[in-house]
């Protein structure tokens, strides 16, 4: 897939698809870095800025993470235990606040999921750890 710079969709957005297409393919693994800024501007024909914002994205997304100094690797995307939701309960999915992301140690992008039960005891969990289920009727 090429870049088109005439395309009314953005440069970081086209390279976004791209490298979004070959993570789901399995081209780029979890836990797989992504290539350098340098290759990606080369590659790609566009400017360290375009791959930067797609990097951003991607990572807004939940898909990517970066250590500054070490680059940007594929999620890895960790095993889902069973929450069970408790009858008379609500979910709200939001995205955590700062100090939530920094105690649960959220890479950006993901969600939690708050789940309130019918005292109003509220419980945040990570929404990529977790897989709500119903109780049996």
């Amino acid at each position: 897939m090429a870049i088109d710079p005439r395309s009314h969709t953005p440069v970081y957005v086209q390279l976004a698809d791209i490298l979004r297409e070959r993570i789901d393919a399995g081209e780029l693994a979890p836990g797989s870095a992504l290539p350098s800024e340098a290759r990606m501007t080369q590659e790609y024909g566009v400017g360290r800025e375009a791959v930067r914002m797609s990097i951003s994205l991607l990572r807004s997304e939940g898909l990517v993470n970066t250590v500054r100094g070490h680059g940007s690797y594929v999620r890895d995307f960790p095993q889902r235990r069973q929450v069970e939701v408790p009858p008379g309960a609500s979910v709200v999915a939001r995205m955590p606040s700062g100090r939530e992301r920094r105690a649960m140690q959220l890479d950006e992008g993901v969600p939690v999921l708050e789940i309130r039960d019918a005292k109003g005891d509220v419980e945040i969990l990570p929404a990529d750890e977790v897989e709500l289920t119903r109780p049996p009727a």
